[in-house]
């Protein structure tokens, strides 16, 4: 059925004189609904918002008493009353609406103060099934909703950070509100109750592993607007939402510039990278440019992983990303304040390393307060002409028992620990991906090139660059394993790496031409591994 629609007349300036009061976040309400009544505003409200402004000495009549119907149904039945949506839903300009009002006795309501049962909140922390449908809010939306579809007349807040303008706005335009803020509350309201509902049908989906439901909602919510994106002509803005997950969506910045477009999305590939890397074992430092790692190394502390991870590329790394598995510490924050760097993420920071960091002021440090895990599902997003595309998280991870050695020759222990650590490495870099690792570090790495060959060849240059700018005279490739993170079409990039010194191969598997792969390995005398995983990233 189409609804009809109403000539609608909008008033600049609406008085308000009722307010309808139903929250579950209470902060700031006492204070709020104080300076509502300063404006000569008459309070309606329900249960647990009606005796926080009683307590307060604030008179509040109860919606019962209005509806003739008390609470019932442990709440879920209080707001969903004729005597209630009419006197927000109605026209006031409209003799048909005047007179079903006046004959049904039903008051009008102004100003709706609502905010939803904290649904979102309540399954982050792990609700059973049972709680968080009873923290499912029924009422509330449907009141939020009929405000904001009624804005010309009535307006609605869902938000505490809006109390402080709309008294301001009552202060100046004398006890009413303009058309200017009630549409833009009014867009919020919408906007709220969409993500709110997101929240839910992902649950859902969730509950029932459904990852492809026939429709997909996503919300965000406003984290900072960005001066600009990837480049000056493009605006930008940080949302966060979906499940909860420590980085640089939950960081703390203790100091330094904005935080630029760029500058997230290499953090957040930094700080998801290190994660791979259990703190308990190994202390583990990734340096990133450009969404790209230039250096990762794990070892016994921070100052030893840094310095194993700048030596793989330290030209790339001025102006990079450094993401730490451990609290900084004040040895590590000395040693990484020495070149120009963009930011530091850390799951804590010592008190003493902050003050070394505190010396360089434009130097961004973010506290992320935990560390994300590698191994939970979740879903990524990425936008496409016309659409969406949506998959769950590249959580894979290869164990010693999951290698299948294919060649004559078996990796040795050293070779297998500097495999497994390449190769999760490798996840973690654009396709095409070739890793060289080498004593628990990086030491050369080829990324995003159309050819694997190409690949092979820029981490083998790097791997030679490398050396020579640490004054040794022979490539940090040799005795170095190396990684790809989808299988050889061909032998000539493994040959490569091979002759430059590589000594083991770790690779997925599966191509046409894997005999002839593990053919050449032979000749070379070089071990390989089958992953039977594919770790693309594009």
């Amino acid at each position: 059925m189409v609804a009809t629609a109403k000539d609608i007349s909008v008033s600049d300036l609406m008085p308000i004189r009722r307010a309808l009061i139903s929250v579950s976040d209470k902060s700031g309400l006492t204070a709020f609904a104080k300076g509502l009544t300063e404006h000569g505003v008459a309070l309606v409200s329900t249960g647990g918002s009606r005796k926080v402004l009683t307590d307060a000495g604030l008179e509040a009549t109860d919606v019962a008493s209005l509806t003739g119907f008390p609470e019932m149904m442990d709440g879920r039945v209080k707001t969903l009353h004729p005597m209630i949506h009419g006197g927000i839903l109605a026209v006031r300009d409209d003799a048909e609406h005047v007179g079903a009002m006046d004959m049904h006795g039903i008051l009008p309501i102004d100003l709706v103060v609502v905010n939803l049962y904290p649904f979102e909140a309540t399954i982050a922390g792990g609700a059973t099934e049972n709680v968080a449908i009873e923290n499912i809010d029924i009422g509330g939306p449907a009141l939020i909703r009929a405000a904001a579809k009624n804005h010309a007349y009535v307006s609605v807040v869902v938000d505490p950070e809006d109390y402080p303008q709309v008294l301001e706005a009552l202060a100046q335009h004398k006890g009413k509100l303009p058309i200017s803020l009630r549409r833009r509350l009014a867009g919020k309201a919408f906007a709220r109750t969409a993500a709110y509902d997101a929240a839910i049908a992902d649950w859902f989906a969730g509950r029932t592993e459904d990852v492809t439901p026939d429709r997909r909602v996503f919300a965000g919510r406003l984290k900072e607007r960005l001066r600009y994106g990837e480049n000056p002509h493009q605006l930008a803005a940080f949302y966060t939402g979906g499940v909860p997950r420590p980085g640089v969506a939950t960081a703390e910045q203790l100091q330094g510039k904005q935080l630029s477009y760029n500058n997230i999305a290499d953090i957040d590939a930094a700080y998801e990278l290190v994660a791979e890397f259990d703190p308990g074992e190994t202390a583990a430092v990734a340096i990133i440019k450009h969404a790209n790692p230039c250096g990762v190394a794990v070892a016994p502390t921070l100052l030893e992983a840094y310095r194993k991870a700048l030596r793989c590329d330290p030209v790339s790394a001025f102006g990079g990303i450094i993401a730490v598995n451990r609290p900084l510490d004040p040895d590590a924050a000395a040693e990484m304040i020495k070149i120009f760097t963009e930011a530091i993420i850390a799951p804590a920071v010592d008190d003493k390393a902050k003050a070394i960091v505190a010396t360089k002021q434009n130097l961004r440090l973010l506290v992320a307060g935990g560390l994300p895990d590698p191994m939970v599902r979740g879903l990524e997003f990425r936008a496409v002409s016309g659409g969406m595309l949506v998959q769950e998280r590249d959580n894979g991870r290869v164990g010693k028992a999951a290698l299948r050695a294919v060649t004559k020759r078996k990796p040795t222990d050293a070779e297998t620990a500097d495999l497994l650590f390449a190769f999760r490495v490798a996840k973690h870099v654009k396709s095409n991906a070739i890793v060289l690792a080498k004593d628990g570090a990086t030491v050369g790495i080829g990324a995003g090139q159309m050819s694997r060959l190409d690949s092979a060849r820029i981490a083998v240059q790097k791997a030679g660059e490398a050396a020579e700018a640490a004054g040794l005279g022979e490539s940090l490739a040799i005795g170095s394993v190396v990684a790809s993170d989808a299988f050889y079409p061909f032998p000539d990039a493994m040959l490569l790496t091979a002759e430059a010194g590589a000594t083991a191969v770790i690779q997925p598997g599966g191509s046409m031409r894997d005999d002839a792969v593990i053919s050449a390995a032979d000749t070379r005398g070089v071990a390989m591994v089958f992953t039977g995983i594919r770790h693309f990233r594009h």
